[in-house]
């Protein structure tokens, strides 16, 4: 039974969509107007490997990541690089698209754009309008919060909190637009040279809030299986995304709420944002490290757990994936001296591995009991692989047990590329054989030292002698 923990409710559930086999899952895409930190990336990390273990338990999940091409930030960073906003946006999307799919990040089922909903958001503004959830004001429309029953439930704070909080982040022009310090924007009214749309209130663009509400409830409906994010998205974000949407349509918005935990970086483990200027990006990031490292360090932490980055954390990654990429090589190895024979022993001892990786994945998604599975698998993939006689089958079968679990962590398992075509190589392969057989060690010894130095890793197993490029 899988159990998710509802940030609403503070407390695991059982999952059930509500449409059997199919999850609607909506997912808080970046502000498109830098290139995504290594923050961004958990999130996309965490909620992609959610995506994967769904689809790997059978539902299919119409999965929709917006893309928010149109705020402030955005509108301050074109005008510093002396371009338009569109042209911003369509650069760091293309990015992003460049930095998501290196680290294996599988494409949503859809990326909607804020700016292509423009008519939609105007749509939804004016609803709520009409049903006196908000009010024009000199161009803008606020959301009266305090008029919404639950207003403050998804964060858990009172509104006399929120109240002192919003009221140290509200400007004096806006003080003197709002009807209280609680109501936020839901359009904002365009100042002279802007980007912007004509509306019922004049010249704008949309609020932050307001377009992952319409999105989300036209591309997947009035109610969704699953709303993810960071955890800084609880408030305001997604607190106000319950109070527009289910004011709106009357119904319940989202059945599950997950967040995912931060990522820190430093000695004081403070977290990583661009607000605090202590981001490393991931366009960055790959060109050191390997990418497939940085998806398995992120991917194998549970998803609300803070993330510490670190190069010693890197470091232990790269170790642990080499530990299962070599039971994999040599599982491909011993292929070519196997025997056909009876199977149901290994097959027996895979369906036990198989169901304890799904009962600790299915305790919301607990990727670090998942992975400890995964190391016991190696561990028997390696005794496997050293046993004088071994089976085709078994061999194949450990195989695909260890591609289709590592792929849920998006880590992509294939034999390594141990070619060796310098005929010179071989031969001193040979002769060192010859010279281990024949006991003269300082000559084995002098030819291991020279194959490193060329990056040919040499190991003696009870088959023969292997190698591999470093």
């Amino acid at each position: 039974m899988l159990t998710i923990y509802n940030t609403l409710t503070r407390k695991k559930e059982e999952f059930k969509p509500l449409h059997p086999g199919v999850v609607n899952m909506y997912v808080c895409g970046p502000t498109v107007y830098n290139y995504i930190h290594i923050g961004n990336a958990r999130s996309a990390i965490a909620f992609d490997t959610v995506r994967r273990y769904l689809e790997f338990k059978g539902y299919k999940v119409n999965y929709v990541s917006n893309f928010t091409d149109v705020d402030d930030k955005m509108i301050k960073a074109a005008a510093e690089q002396g371009i338009t906003v569109p042209q911003l946006a369509e650069k760091y999307i293309n990015a992003f698209m460049e930095d998501t799919a290196a680290i294996n990040i599988e494409p949503a089922t859809l990326h909607p754009r804020a700016t292509e909903n423009i008519t939609e958001i105007i749509k939804f503004v004016q609803g709520l309008v009409e049903k006196g959830y908000a009010y024009p004001k000199d161009g803008d429309v606020y959301y009266r919060a305090r008029k919404f029953k639950h207003y403050g439930q998804l964060s858990g704070q009172s509104l006399d909190d929120l109240e002192v909080g919003a009221s140290e982040h509200v400007s004096t022009d806006e003080v003197n637009k709002k009807e209280d310090p609680l109501d936020f924007a839901l359009w904002k009214a365009a100042k002279p040279g802007e980007i912007s749309w004509d509306s019922p209130w004049g010249k704008g663009r949309p609020g932050w809030h307001i377009e992952c509400s319409v999105m989300s409830t036209k591309y997947l409906g009035k109610t969704i299986d699953i709303h993810a994010g960071g955890q800084d998205l609880e408030f305001p974000h997604h607190e106000n995304e319950i109070a527009q949407s289910e004011a709106e349509t009357g119904q319940k918005f989202v059945r599950y709420w997950m967040h995912n935990g931060f990522v820190t970086i430093g000695k004081d483990n403070e977290k990583m944002s661009k607000s605090l200027h202590n981001f490393i990006t991931v366009h960055e990031i790959i060109k050191e490290v390997d990418p497939q490292v940085l998806r398995f360090f992120m991917a194998t932490t549970q998803y609300r757990r803070p993330i510490q980055y670190s190069q010693a954390n890197l470091t232990d990654a790269q170790n642990n994936l080499n530990h299962i990429q070599t039971a994999f090589d040599n599982l491909t190895y011993r292929e070519q001296d196997a025997d056909e024979g009876d199977v149901q022993e290994v097959t027996d001892r895979l369906e036990q591995f198989h169901h304890q990786f799904i009962t600790a994945m299915d305790d919301d998604i607990n990727v670090q009991n998942g992975i400890a599975t995964v190391y016991e698998l190696v561990k028997y993939a390696n005794v496997y692989a050293q046993q004088d006689n071994v089976n085709l089958g078994a061999i194949q079968a450990i195989k695909k047990e260890l591609v289709e679990l590592m792929s849920i962590f998006g880590v992509k398992l294939e034999a390594s590329d141990n070619q060796i075509n310098d005929e010179k190589i071989k031969q001193l392969i040979e002769e060192r054989n010859k010279a281990r057989k024949n006991k003269d060690f300082a000559r084995s010894d002098e030819i291991r030292d020279n194959l490193k130095k060329q990056g040919i890793i040499l190991e003696d197993t009870p088959q023969g002698t292997r190698y591999k490029k470093e």
